[in-house]
Protein backbone atom coordinates (compact mmCIF):
# COMPACT_ATOMS: atom_id res chain seq x y z
CA UNK A 1 0.00 0.00 0.00
CA UNK A 2 2.82 2.05 0.42
CA UNK A 3 4.37 1.50 -2.90
CA UNK A 4 0.71 3.51 -4.19
CA UNK A 5 2.65 7.15 -3.68
CA UNK A 6 -0.30 8.73 -1.89
CA UNK A 7 1.51 12.11 -1.71
CA UNK A 8 0.46 12.30 -5.33
CA UNK A 9 -3.49 12.75 -7.06
CA UNK A 10 -3.05 9.50 -8.73
CA UNK A 11 -1.80 7.40 -5.55
CA UNK A 12 -4.59 9.48 -2.91
CA UNK A 13 -7.66 9.10 -5.67
CA UNK A 14 -6.39 6.19 -8.05
CA UNK A 15 -3.99 3.78 -5.60
CA UNK A 16 -1.32 4.39 -7.84
CA UNK A 17 -3.11 2.53 -11.06
CA UNK A 18 -1.24 -0.62 -8.97
CA UNK A 19 -4.05 -3.00 -7.71
CA UNK A 20 -3.96 -6.58 -9.08
CA UNK A 21 -7.46 -8.52 -9.87
CA UNK A 22 -8.13 -10.44 -6.73
CA UNK A 23 -8.33 -6.84 -3.90
CA UNK A 24 -10.24 -4.81 -7.16
CA UNK A 25 -12.84 -8.14 -6.71
CA UNK A 26 -13.00 -7.86 -3.11
CA UNK A 27 -13.37 -4.17 -3.21
CA UNK A 28 -16.36 -4.19 -5.80
CA UNK A 29 -17.80 -6.84 -3.78
CA UNK A 30 -17.83 -5.43 -0.41
CA UNK A 31 -18.38 -1.64 -1.90
CA UNK A 32 -21.83 -2.97 -3.07
CA UNK A 33 -22.78 -5.24 0.22
CA UNK A 34 -23.12 -3.03 2.73
CA UNK A 35 -25.07 -2.95 6.07
CA UNK A 36 -28.15 -1.74 3.92
CA UNK A 37 -27.78 -5.10 1.89
CA UNK A 38 -27.76 -7.31 4.93
CA UNK A 39 -30.69 -5.79 6.69
CA UNK A 40 -32.60 -4.50 3.52
CA UNK A 41 -32.39 -7.88 1.89
CA UNK A 42 -32.81 -10.09 4.17
CA UNK A 43 -36.07 -8.35 5.27
CA UNK A 44 -37.50 -8.37 1.71
CA UNK A 45 -36.87 -12.40 1.49
CA UNK A 46 -38.61 -12.10 5.20
CA UNK A 47 -41.84 -10.29 3.85
CA UNK A 48 -41.92 -10.99 -0.14
CA UNK A 49 -39.92 -14.22 -0.85
CA UNK A 50 -36.85 -14.09 -3.65
CA UNK A 51 -38.24 -11.68 -5.99
CA UNK A 52 -35.77 -8.62 -4.88
CA UNK A 53 -33.00 -11.20 -5.84
CA UNK A 54 -33.05 -10.22 -9.11
CA UNK A 55 -31.14 -7.20 -8.39
CA UNK A 56 -28.05 -9.13 -7.26
CA UNK A 57 -28.20 -11.51 -10.28
CA UNK A 58 -28.92 -8.60 -12.75
CA UNK A 59 -25.47 -6.81 -10.92
CA UNK A 60 -23.80 -10.16 -12.18
CA UNK A 61 -24.07 -9.16 -15.67
CA UNK A 62 -23.68 -5.32 -14.99
CA UNK A 63 -20.34 -5.57 -13.44
CA UNK A 64 -19.05 -7.81 -16.72
CA UNK A 65 -20.75 -5.09 -18.96
CA UNK A 66 -18.34 -2.42 -17.03
CA UNK A 67 -14.92 -4.77 -17.21
CA UNK A 68 -15.71 -5.26 -20.98
CA UNK A 69 -17.33 -2.80 -22.40
CA UNK A 70 -17.48 0.87 -20.59
CA UNK A 71 -13.95 0.78 -18.92
CA UNK A 72 -11.78 0.22 -21.89
CA UNK A 73 -13.17 3.66 -22.82
CA UNK A 74 -12.22 5.31 -19.65
CA UNK A 75 -9.15 3.82 -19.36
CA UNK A 76 -8.36 5.36 -23.35
CA UNK A 77 -9.70 8.78 -22.09
CA UNK A 78 -7.66 8.46 -19.26
CA UNK A 79 -10.26 10.31 -16.86
CA UNK A 80 -10.05 9.98 -12.87
CA UNK A 81 -13.90 10.90 -12.52
CA UNK A 82 -17.11 9.80 -14.27
CA UNK A 83 -18.18 13.22 -14.34
CA UNK A 84 -14.69 14.38 -15.90
CA UNK A 85 -15.43 11.43 -18.82
CA UNK A 86 -18.67 13.78 -19.66
CA UNK A 87 -16.37 16.48 -20.04
CA UNK A 88 -14.28 15.68 -22.17
CA UNK A 89 -17.10 13.49 -24.48
CA UNK A 90 -19.45 17.26 -24.96
CA UNK A 91 -17.34 19.91 -23.85
CA UNK A 92 -18.23 22.65 -21.06
CA UNK A 93 -18.42 22.41 -17.78
CA UNK A 94 -22.28 22.58 -16.67
CA UNK A 95 -22.84 18.50 -17.62
CA UNK A 96 -19.86 17.62 -16.00
CA UNK A 97 -20.89 19.78 -12.96
CA UNK A 98 -24.61 18.81 -13.06
CA UNK A 99 -23.61 15.44 -12.62
CA UNK A 100 -20.98 15.66 -9.81
CA UNK A 101 -23.79 17.56 -7.46
CA UNK A 102 -26.26 15.04 -8.49
CA UNK A 103 -23.79 11.96 -7.52
CA UNK A 104 -23.03 13.87 -4.43
CA UNK A 105 -26.79 13.74 -3.37
CA UNK A 106 -27.38 10.76 -4.17
CA UNK A 107 -24.90 9.47 -2.35
CA UNK A 108 -25.49 11.20 0.48
CA UNK A 109 -29.37 10.55 0.78
CA UNK A 110 -29.46 7.03 -0.42
CA UNK A 111 -26.59 5.56 0.36
CA UNK A 112 -24.80 6.74 3.51
CA UNK A 113 -27.91 7.44 5.07
CA UNK A 114 -29.10 4.47 4.67
CA UNK A 115 -26.13 2.29 5.08
CA UNK A 116 -25.83 4.45 8.76
CA UNK A 117 -29.30 3.41 9.76
CA UNK A 118 -29.07 -0.29 8.86
CA UNK A 119 -25.60 -0.55 10.86
CA UNK A 120 -26.96 1.64 13.52
CA UNK A 121 -30.23 -0.25 13.47
CA UNK A 122 -28.85 -3.61 14.09
CA UNK A 123 -26.32 -2.25 16.86
CA UNK A 124 -29.11 -0.89 18.24
CA UNK A 125 -30.90 -4.09 18.45
CA UNK A 126 -27.39 -5.96 19.36
CA UNK A 127 -25.98 -3.57 22.29
CA UNK A 128 -28.58 -1.32 23.38
CA UNK A 129 -26.55 1.51 22.30
CA UNK A 130 -27.95 5.54 22.07
CA UNK A 131 -28.41 5.19 18.02
CA UNK A 132 -26.40 8.47 17.37
CA UNK A 133 -23.26 6.97 19.81
CA UNK A 134 -23.40 4.15 17.45
CA UNK A 135 -23.46 5.93 14.60
CA UNK A 136 -21.08 8.90 15.45
CA UNK A 137 -18.08 6.41 17.02
CA UNK A 138 -18.50 4.49 13.56
CA UNK A 139 -18.24 6.84 10.78
CA UNK A 140 -15.00 8.80 13.08
CA UNK A 141 -13.25 5.05 12.76
CA UNK A 142 -14.23 4.87 9.23
CA UNK A 143 -13.51 8.13 8.38
CA UNK A 144 -9.67 7.82 9.99
CA UNK A 145 -8.34 5.12 7.48
CA UNK A 146 -10.63 6.70 4.40
CA UNK A 147 -8.23 10.47 4.67
CA UNK A 148 -5.04 8.34 5.97
CA UNK A 149 -5.05 6.19 3.45
CA UNK A 150 -6.48 6.76 0.25
CA UNK A 151 -7.74 4.89 -2.04
CA UNK A 152 -5.38 2.03 -1.84
CA UNK A 153 -6.12 1.67 2.44
CA UNK A 154 -10.25 1.60 0.90
CA UNK A 155 -9.46 -0.85 -1.56
CA UNK A 156 -7.14 -3.74 0.94
CA UNK A 157 -9.35 -2.86 4.07
CA UNK A 158 -12.58 -3.89 1.74
CA UNK A 159 -10.74 -7.10 0.75
CA UNK A 160 -10.06 -7.89 4.61
CA UNK A 161 -13.68 -7.30 5.30
CA UNK A 162 -14.70 -9.15 2.34
CA UNK A 163 -13.11 -12.01 3.88
CA UNK A 164 -14.93 -11.42 7.15
CA UNK A 165 -18.38 -10.91 6.00
CA UNK A 166 -17.82 -13.90 4.02
CA UNK A 167 -17.43 -16.05 6.83
CA UNK A 168 -19.74 -14.49 9.28
CA UNK A 169 -22.96 -14.72 7.14
CA UNK A 170 -22.01 -18.33 5.48
CA UNK A 171 -21.45 -19.19 9.10
CA UNK A 172 -25.21 -17.39 10.17
CA UNK A 173 -26.57 -19.72 7.26
CA UNK A 174 -25.33 -22.55 8.35
CA UNK A 175 -27.27 -22.32 11.32
CA UNK A 176 -30.35 -21.27 10.30
CA UNK A 177 -30.62 -23.89 7.63
CA UNK A 178 -29.47 -26.49 10.52
CA UNK A 179 -32.33 -24.77 12.95
CA UNK A 180 -35.26 -24.12 9.86
CA UNK A 181 -34.94 -28.28 8.89
CA UNK A 182 -33.44 -27.24 5.54
CA UNK A 183 -34.41 -26.24 1.80
CA UNK A 184 -37.60 -28.34 1.94
CA UNK A 185 -38.87 -27.20 5.30
CA UNK A 186 -38.10 -23.59 4.29
CA UNK A 187 -40.25 -23.79 1.32
CA UNK A 188 -43.12 -25.32 3.61
CA UNK A 189 -42.32 -23.24 6.23
CA UNK A 190 -42.73 -19.75 4.79
CA UNK A 191 -46.23 -20.57 3.03
CA UNK A 192 -47.41 -21.30 6.65
CA UNK A 193 -45.08 -18.29 8.21
CA UNK A 194 -48.16 -16.25 9.21
CA UNK A 195 -48.77 -14.16 12.16
CA UNK A 196 -50.88 -14.91 14.83
CA UNK A 197 -52.26 -11.41 14.82
CA UNK A 198 -53.66 -10.16 11.67
CA UNK A 199 -55.96 -7.20 10.82
CA UNK A 200 -59.28 -8.68 10.23
CA UNK A 201 -60.71 -9.27 7.00
CA UNK A 202 -57.82 -8.85 4.76
CA UNK A 203 -54.52 -10.96 3.77
CA UNK A 204 -52.04 -8.96 5.69
CA UNK A 205 -49.30 -11.48 7.43
CA UNK A 206 -50.30 -14.20 4.49
CA UNK A 207 -47.09 -15.18 2.64
CA UNK A 208 -47.19 -13.94 -1.46
CA UNK A 209 -48.26 -17.41 -3.42
CA UNK A 210 -45.38 -16.25 -5.91
CA UNK A 211 -43.00 -15.86 -3.19
CA UNK A 212 -40.06 -18.52 -4.39
CA UNK A 213 -41.02 -16.45 -8.39
CA UNK A 214 -38.36 -14.41 -9.60
CA UNK A 215 -40.44 -13.34 -12.97
CA UNK A 216 -43.97 -11.87 -11.28
CA UNK A 217 -47.18 -11.59 -12.75
CA UNK A 218 -46.80 -7.90 -15.03
CA UNK A 219 -49.60 -6.62 -13.95
CA UNK A 220 -50.18 -7.06 -10.48
CA UNK A 221 -47.28 -8.30 -8.43
CA UNK A 222 -44.52 -6.38 -6.70
CA UNK A 223 -41.86 -7.09 -9.09
CA UNK A 224 -43.26 -7.44 -12.94
CA UNK A 225 -41.26 -9.42 -14.63
CA UNK A 226 -40.93 -6.88 -17.83
CA UNK A 227 -39.62 -4.49 -15.19
CA UNK A 228 -36.98 -6.63 -13.71
CA UNK A 229 -35.58 -7.60 -16.99
CA UNK A 230 -35.48 -4.15 -18.96
CA UNK A 231 -36.82 -1.18 -16.11
CA UNK A 232 -34.14 -2.87 -13.62
CA UNK A 233 -31.32 -3.03 -15.69
CA UNK A 234 -31.59 0.79 -16.59
CA UNK A 235 -30.13 2.10 -13.06
CA UNK A 236 -28.16 -1.11 -12.98
CA UNK A 237 -26.26 0.17 -15.14
CA UNK A 238 -25.48 3.66 -13.81
CA UNK A 239 -24.61 1.99 -11.00
CA UNK A 240 -22.21 -0.50 -11.85
CA UNK A 241 -20.92 0.89 -15.77
CA UNK A 242 -20.66 4.48 -14.37
CA UNK A 243 -21.20 4.78 -10.54
CA UNK A 244 -17.93 6.65 -9.50
CA UNK A 245 -17.59 4.53 -6.06
CA UNK A 246 -18.08 1.12 -8.16
CA UNK A 247 -15.99 2.98 -11.08
CA UNK A 248 -12.87 4.07 -9.46
CA UNK A 249 -12.16 0.68 -8.19
CA UNK A 250 -11.61 -0.78 -12.04
CA UNK A 251 -9.75 2.33 -12.96
CA UNK A 252 -6.96 1.80 -9.76
CA UNK A 253 -6.40 -1.88 -11.54
CA UNK A 254 -2.65 -1.87 -12.84
CA UNK A 255 -3.41 -2.87 -16.62
CA UNK A 256 -7.29 -3.42 -18.38
CA UNK A 257 -6.75 -7.37 -17.85
CA UNK A 258 -6.53 -7.22 -13.92
CA UNK A 259 -9.46 -4.84 -13.81
CA UNK A 260 -11.65 -7.71 -15.79
CA UNK A 261 -10.10 -10.05 -13.34
CA UNK A 262 -11.71 -7.87 -10.79
CA UNK A 263 -14.75 -7.71 -12.37
CA UNK A 264 -15.22 -11.97 -12.82
CA UNK A 265 -14.41 -12.12 -9.30
CA UNK A 266 -17.36 -9.78 -7.92
CA UNK A 267 -19.15 -11.31 -10.38
CA UNK A 268 -18.98 -14.80 -8.70
CA UNK A 269 -19.47 -13.14 -5.50
CA UNK A 270 -22.83 -11.56 -6.38
CA UNK A 271 -23.77 -15.49 -6.17
CA UNK A 272 -23.49 -15.64 -2.72
CA UNK A 273 -26.41 -12.75 -1.43
CA UNK A 274 -28.97 -14.97 -2.38
CA UNK A 275 -28.04 -17.85 0.13
CA UNK A 276 -26.01 -16.13 2.65
CA UNK A 277 -28.51 -13.19 3.35
CA UNK A 278 -32.07 -13.35 1.40
CA UNK A 279 -32.22 -17.26 2.46
CA UNK A 280 -31.51 -16.55 6.40
CA UNK A 281 -33.91 -14.13 6.08
CA UNK A 282 -36.93 -16.11 4.81
CA UNK A 283 -35.95 -18.39 7.77
CA UNK A 284 -36.00 -15.33 10.21
CA UNK A 285 -39.91 -15.18 8.81
CA UNK A 286 -40.26 -18.45 9.92
CA UNK A 287 -38.59 -18.84 12.82
CA UNK A 288 -39.89 -15.95 14.43
CA UNK A 289 -43.15 -15.11 12.69
CA UNK A 290 -45.09 -12.79 15.22
CA UNK A 291 -42.27 -10.41 15.18
CA UNK A 292 -40.78 -10.22 11.17
CA UNK A 293 -44.04 -10.47 9.48
CA UNK A 294 -46.32 -8.45 12.23
CA UNK A 295 -48.83 -6.64 10.47
CA UNK A 296 -51.01 -4.97 13.27
CA UNK A 297 -49.88 -1.75 13.11
CA UNK A 298 -49.93 -1.24 17.30
CA UNK A 299 -47.79 -4.45 17.62
CA UNK A 300 -45.02 -3.62 14.78
CA UNK A 301 -44.62 -0.02 17.05
CA UNK A 302 -43.96 -2.00 19.85
CA UNK A 303 -41.76 -4.50 18.45
CA UNK A 304 -39.78 -2.79 16.02
CA UNK A 305 -40.76 0.87 16.50
CA UNK A 306 -42.18 1.00 12.74
CA UNK A 307 -45.95 0.84 11.89
CA UNK A 308 -45.71 -0.18 8.77
CA UNK A 309 -43.70 -3.57 9.73
CA UNK A 310 -41.14 -5.44 11.18
CA UNK A 311 -39.12 -7.61 8.56
CA UNK A 312 -36.22 -5.20 8.31
CA UNK A 313 -35.15 -6.93 11.63
CA UNK A 314 -35.10 -10.42 10.40
CA UNK A 315 -31.33 -10.57 10.15
CA UNK A 316 -30.64 -8.88 13.26
CA UNK A 317 -33.13 -11.30 14.92
CA UNK A 318 -31.61 -14.37 13.73
CA UNK A 319 -28.10 -13.11 15.08
CA UNK A 320 -29.48 -12.45 18.64
CA UNK A 321 -31.79 -15.48 18.77
CA UNK A 322 -29.59 -18.34 17.15
CA UNK A 323 -26.25 -17.81 17.50
CA UNK A 324 -24.13 -18.68 20.50
CA UNK A 325 -23.13 -15.81 22.21
CA UNK A 326 -19.19 -16.08 21.13
CA UNK A 327 -20.31 -16.16 17.44
CA UNK A 328 -22.39 -12.95 17.66
CA UNK A 329 -19.23 -11.34 17.93
CA UNK A 330 -18.45 -12.05 14.46
CA UNK A 331 -21.55 -11.36 13.30
CA UNK A 332 -21.07 -8.26 15.15
CA UNK A 333 -17.79 -7.49 13.47
CA UNK A 334 -19.56 -8.83 9.67
CA UNK A 335 -21.94 -6.17 10.63
CA UNK A 336 -19.58 -3.31 11.13
CA UNK A 337 -17.22 -4.65 8.14
CA UNK A 338 -20.00 -4.13 5.58
CA UNK A 339 -20.92 -0.81 6.88
CA UNK A 340 -17.16 0.48 6.86
CA UNK A 341 -16.53 -1.03 3.92
CA UNK A 342 -19.49 0.79 1.86
CA UNK A 343 -19.02 3.93 3.90
CA UNK A 344 -15.21 3.89 3.51
CA UNK A 345 -15.71 3.63 -0.32
CA UNK A 346 -18.68 6.18 -0.89
CA UNK A 347 -16.61 8.64 1.15
CA UNK A 348 -13.32 8.34 -0.86
CA UNK A 349 -15.16 8.60 -4.19
CA UNK A 350 -17.29 11.70 -3.29
CA UNK A 351 -14.15 13.40 -2.12
CA UNK A 352 -12.46 12.45 -5.56
CA UNK A 353 -15.73 13.75 -7.46
CA UNK A 354 -15.34 16.63 -5.39
CA UNK A 355 -12.10 17.90 -5.82
CA UNK A 356 -11.90 16.85 -9.38
CA UNK A 357 -14.38 17.50 -10.50
CA UNK A 358 -16.35 20.88 -8.45
CA UNK A 359 -13.02 22.40 -6.40
CA UNK A 360 -10.65 21.93 -9.66
CA UNK A 361 -13.45 23.80 -11.85
CA UNK A 362 -13.18 26.82 -9.69
CA UNK A 363 -9.50 26.24 -8.77
CA UNK A 364 -7.52 25.20 -12.22
CA UNK A 365 -4.26 26.19 -10.61
CA UNK A 366 -4.53 24.07 -6.97
CA UNK A 367 -1.43 22.24 -6.58
CA UNK A 368 -1.94 18.31 -6.10
CA UNK A 369 -1.32 19.30 -2.14
CA UNK A 370 -3.79 21.54 -2.43
CA UNK A 371 -6.68 18.99 -4.29
CA UNK A 372 -5.87 16.40 -1.64
CA UNK A 373 -5.93 18.37 1.66
CA UNK A 374 -8.97 19.70 0.20
CA UNK A 375 -10.22 15.94 -0.81
CA UNK A 376 -9.31 14.62 2.56
CA UNK A 377 -11.47 18.16 4.38
CA UNK A 378 -14.27 17.01 2.71
CA UNK A 379 -14.74 13.86 3.83
CA UNK A 380 -15.00 15.28 6.65
CA UNK A 381 -18.29 17.62 5.71
CA UNK A 382 -19.84 13.97 3.98
CA UNK A 383 -19.82 12.59 7.45
CA UNK A 384 -21.32 15.92 9.36
CA UNK A 385 -24.58 16.56 6.74
CA UNK A 386 -24.72 12.48 6.97
CA UNK A 387 -25.60 12.29 11.22
CA UNK A 388 -27.75 15.61 10.19
CA UNK A 389 -29.49 13.72 7.85
CA UNK A 390 -30.00 10.35 10.34
CA UNK A 391 -33.57 12.03 11.76
CA UNK A 392 -34.91 12.02 8.25
CA UNK A 393 -34.40 8.59 7.30
CA UNK A 394 -35.59 7.78 10.97
CA UNK A 395 -38.68 9.18 9.93
CA UNK A 396 -39.04 8.47 6.41
CA UNK A 397 -38.16 4.37 6.31
CA UNK A 398 -40.54 2.15 4.88
CA UNK A 399 -41.71 -1.30 5.59
CA UNK A 400 -38.75 -2.77 2.89
CA UNK A 401 -35.57 -0.72 3.05
CA UNK A 402 -33.98 -2.46 0.29
CA UNK A 403 -37.36 -1.89 -2.34
CA UNK A 404 -37.09 1.78 -0.87
CA UNK A 405 -33.44 1.86 -2.03
CA UNK A 406 -34.33 0.60 -5.35
CA UNK A 407 -37.36 2.80 -6.59
CA UNK A 408 -35.35 5.80 -5.05
CA UNK A 409 -32.52 4.57 -7.38
CA UNK A 410 -35.19 4.10 -10.97
CA UNK A 411 -36.38 7.59 -9.78
CA UNK A 412 -33.08 9.46 -10.24
CA UNK A 413 -30.32 7.22 -11.52
CA UNK A 414 -32.06 6.23 -15.73
CA UNK A 415 -31.26 9.48 -16.74
CA UNK A 416 -27.32 9.24 -16.06
CA UNK A 417 -27.68 5.78 -17.73
CA UNK A 418 -28.60 7.12 -21.05
CA UNK A 419 -26.53 10.17 -21.01
CA UNK A 420 -23.62 7.53 -20.62
CA UNK A 421 -24.96 5.22 -23.39
CA UNK A 422 -25.32 7.85 -25.39
CA UNK A 423 -21.95 9.43 -24.64
CA UNK A 424 -19.94 6.27 -25.02
CA UNK A 425 -22.17 4.85 -28.43
CA UNK A 426 -23.60 7.57 -30.76
CA UNK A 427 -21.28 9.96 -31.84
CA UNK A 428 -23.63 12.67 -33.03
CA UNK A 429 -24.76 13.09 -29.22
CA UNK A 430 -23.85 16.92 -27.59
CA UNK A 431 -23.65 18.38 -25.09
CA UNK A 432 -26.90 20.81 -25.04
CA UNK A 433 -28.72 17.04 -26.11
CA UNK A 434 -27.32 15.65 -23.25
CA UNK A 435 -27.49 18.82 -20.57
CA UNK A 436 -31.35 19.02 -21.44
CA UNK A 437 -31.55 15.51 -21.28
CA UNK A 438 -30.34 15.19 -18.11
CA UNK A 439 -32.17 18.37 -16.52
CA UNK A 440 -35.91 17.06 -18.02
CA UNK A 441 -35.20 13.43 -17.38
CA UNK A 442 -34.40 14.41 -13.30
CA UNK A 443 -37.03 16.82 -13.10
CA UNK A 444 -39.43 14.06 -13.94
CA UNK A 445 -37.96 11.82 -11.84
CA UNK A 446 -37.96 13.86 -8.85
CA UNK A 447 -41.47 15.06 -9.16
CA UNK A 448 -42.37 11.04 -9.07
CA UNK A 449 -39.95 10.75 -6.23
CA UNK A 450 -41.51 13.70 -4.25
CA UNK A 451 -45.01 12.03 -4.77
CA UNK A 452 -43.79 9.24 -3.15
CA UNK A 453 -42.96 10.95 -0.22
CA UNK A 454 -46.03 12.97 -0.03
CA UNK A 455 -48.46 9.82 -0.75
CA UNK A 456 -46.92 7.25 0.69
CA UNK A 457 -48.07 3.63 0.04
CA UNK A 458 -51.02 2.99 1.66
CA UNK A 459 -51.17 -0.53 4.12
CA UNK A 460 -52.03 -3.96 3.42
CA UNK A 461 -55.93 -3.30 4.80
CA UNK A 462 -56.13 0.28 3.21
CA UNK A 463 -57.52 1.05 0.38
CA UNK A 464 -55.26 2.85 -2.51
CA UNK A 465 -56.20 6.57 -2.61
CA UNK A 466 -53.08 7.65 -4.35
CA UNK A 467 -52.79 9.47 -7.53
CA UNK A 468 -53.11 7.29 -10.48
CA UNK A 469 -49.47 7.54 -11.54
CA UNK A 470 -48.76 5.93 -8.44
CA UNK A 471 -51.43 3.16 -8.16
CA UNK A 472 -50.71 2.11 -12.12
CA UNK A 473 -47.49 2.56 -13.08
CA UNK A 474 -44.54 0.34 -10.85
CA UNK A 475 -41.37 2.13 -10.49
CA UNK A 476 -39.57 -0.41 -12.91
CA UNK A 477 -42.29 0.60 -15.25
CA UNK A 478 -41.60 4.10 -14.52
CA UNK A 479 -37.93 3.40 -14.53
CA UNK A 480 -38.26 2.51 -18.46
CA UNK A 481 -40.68 5.36 -19.53
CA UNK A 482 -38.40 7.80 -17.65
CA UNK A 483 -35.18 6.13 -19.99
CA UNK A 484 -37.59 6.90 -23.04
CA UNK A 485 -38.15 10.50 -22.05
CA UNK A 486 -34.46 11.55 -21.75
CA UNK A 487 -33.60 9.24 -24.69
CA UNK A 488 -35.71 11.25 -27.20
CA UNK A 489 -34.81 14.75 -25.61
CA UNK A 490 -31.51 14.21 -26.18
CA UNK A 491 -31.59 12.81 -29.69
CA UNK A 492 -34.01 15.67 -30.77
CA UNK A 493 -31.53 18.26 -29.05
CA UNK A 494 -28.59 16.86 -30.39
CA UNK A 495 -29.99 16.28 -34.03
CA UNK A 496 -31.47 19.75 -33.93
CA UNK A 497 -28.25 21.84 -33.01
CA UNK A 498 -24.70 21.05 -34.38
CA UNK A 499 -22.29 18.20 -34.40
CA UNK A 500 -19.88 17.97 -31.52
CA UNK A 501 -16.49 18.95 -32.68
CA UNK A 502 -14.29 15.97 -34.06
CA UNK A 503 -12.03 15.87 -30.70
CA UNK A 504 -14.72 15.01 -28.73
CA UNK A 505 -15.35 12.03 -30.62
CA UNK A 506 -12.09 11.02 -31.68
CA UNK A 507 -11.42 10.63 -27.34
CA UNK A 508 -7.38 8.92 -27.44
CA UNK A 509 -8.57 5.04 -27.42
CA UNK A 510 -7.93 2.03 -29.99
CA UNK A 511 -10.05 1.34 -32.63
CA UNK A 512 -10.78 -2.07 -31.84
CA UNK A 513 -11.50 -3.77 -28.27
CA UNK A 514 -10.92 -7.91 -27.98
CA UNK A 515 -14.08 -8.39 -26.26
CA UNK A 516 -13.03 -11.35 -24.06
CA UNK A 517 -9.82 -10.62 -23.99
CA UNK A 518 -6.97 -13.95 -22.66
CA UNK A 519 -8.15 -17.58 -22.63
CA UNK A 520 -8.67 -17.96 -19.15
CA UNK A 521 -11.17 -14.62 -18.91
CA UNK A 522 -12.93 -15.92 -22.03
CA UNK A 523 -13.83 -19.29 -19.86
CA UNK A 524 -15.14 -17.58 -16.85
CA UNK A 525 -16.87 -14.68 -18.79
CA UNK A 526 -18.79 -17.14 -20.26
CA UNK A 527 -19.58 -19.24 -17.31
CA UNK A 528 -20.57 -16.16 -15.27
CA UNK A 529 -22.76 -14.87 -18.13
CA UNK A 530 -24.37 -18.47 -18.24
CA UNK A 531 -24.87 -18.88 -14.74
CA UNK A 532 -26.45 -15.48 -14.30
CA UNK A 533 -28.71 -16.10 -16.98
CA UNK A 534 -30.13 -19.05 -15.28
CA UNK A 535 -29.37 -18.60 -11.92
CA UNK A 536 -33.62 -18.54 -11.63
CA UNK A 537 -33.45 -22.03 -12.33
CA UNK A 538 -32.05 -23.13 -8.94
CA UNK A 539 -35.05 -22.34 -7.47
CA UNK A 540 -38.39 -25.11 -7.16
CA UNK A 541 -41.09 -23.57 -8.89
CA UNK A 542 -40.43 -20.66 -10.90
CA UNK A 543 -42.96 -20.30 -14.06
CA UNK A 544 -42.23 -21.50 -17.65
CA UNK A 545 -42.35 -18.14 -18.55
CA UNK A 546 -39.50 -17.54 -16.48
CA UNK A 547 -37.48 -20.60 -17.69
CA UNK A 548 -37.91 -19.48 -21.67
CA UNK A 549 -36.72 -16.12 -20.33
CA UNK A 550 -33.30 -17.96 -19.24
CA UNK A 551 -33.17 -20.12 -22.14
CA UNK A 552 -33.05 -17.16 -24.30
CA UNK A 553 -29.74 -15.11 -22.32
CA UNK A 554 -28.29 -18.70 -22.47
CA UNK A 555 -29.00 -18.72 -26.05
CA UNK A 556 -27.52 -15.39 -26.35
CA UNK A 557 -24.38 -16.29 -24.82
CA UNK A 558 -24.03 -19.64 -26.89
CA UNK A 559 -24.11 -17.78 -30.36
CA UNK A 560 -22.36 -14.52 -28.45
CA UNK A 561 -19.16 -17.15 -27.64
CA UNK A 562 -18.99 -18.85 -31.52
CA UNK A 563 -19.20 -15.02 -32.97
CA UNK A 564 -15.87 -13.18 -33.83
CA UNK A 565 -16.19 -10.78 -30.38
CA UNK A 566 -14.90 -7.63 -31.79
CA UNK A 567 -16.29 -4.38 -31.80
CA UNK A 568 -15.46 -0.06 -32.76
CA UNK A 569 -14.49 2.24 -29.80
CA UNK A 570 -16.09 5.62 -30.97
CA UNK A 571 -14.76 4.83 -34.49
CA UNK A 572 -14.72 7.38 -37.14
Amino acid sequence: MWRTKRSTVDGYFLAGKNITWWPVGASLFASNIGSGHFIGLAGSGAAAGIGAIAYEWNGMLMVLLLGWVFLPIYIASGVTTMPEYLQRRFGGRRTQIFIAVLSLFIYIFTKISVDIYAGALFIQLALKWNIYLAVVLLLVITALYTIAGGLAAVIYTDAAQTAVMLAGALTLMGFSFAEVGGWNALMEGYHNAIPSVRVPNSTCGIPRDDAFHIFRDPVTSDLPWPGVIVGMTIPSMWYWCSDQVIVQRSLAAKTLTHAKGGSLTASYLKVLPFFMIMLPGMISRILYTDEVACTDPQLCEQVCGNAVGCSDIAYGKLVMELLPSGLRGLMMAVMIAALMSSLTSIFNSSSTIFTMDLWKTFRSQASEWELMIVGRVFVLVLIVLSVLWIPIVQASQGGQLFIYIQSISNYLQPPVSVIFLCGCFWKRANEKGAFWGLVIGLTVGVIRMILDFVYPAPLCFEKDERPAVLRYIHYLYFSMLLSFITLIVVVVISLTTEEPRPEQVKLPSPSHFSCLGPTLLKLNFLTITGLAANMHQVVHGLTKQSGAIGKILGGAVLHHSKSHCHFDILRT
